[in-house]
């Protein structure tokens, strides 16, 4: 029987500027899918560039090699990681004239 795994990283978590998500150690699936919904943006034209990012050991991160997401307004967007080796992560920046976002962020995994 296939294992599945969610994990809340961030809940309710306001972001300005530049930020990483708390590393999740990953290494037993094969799959992973990312979540981001954002909640509240504080104002139209705000959005949220996210970056994919992959690590042997959860302290040495590099970009993954998949596209850069973004979210822009409120709703969710999702992406799928595959390829990832041991640990997980997103950094990413809000970018607008002092632009802020209120997220939930969302990690799941397959085996």
């Amino acid at each position: 029987m296939r294992q599945s795994q969610a994990a809340v990283l961030e809940r309710y978590r306001v972001l300005e500027g530049e930020f990483a998500t708390e590393p999740y150690e990953a290494g037993w699936a094969t799959e992973a899918r990312w979540f981001v919904q954002v909640l509240r943006a504080s104002a139209p034209d705000v959005k949220v560039v996210l970056t994919t990012q992959v690590s042997p050991d959860g302290l040495h991160w590099c970009d993954a090699e998949c596209p850069p997401q973004v979210a822009e307004g409120e709703g969710m967007i999702s992406w799928p990681v595959r390829e990832f080796g041991q640990w997980l992560r997103i950094r990413g920046s809000v970018e607008g004239d002092e632009g802020s976002v209120k997220v939930q962020i969302y990690l799941t995994l397959k085996e």
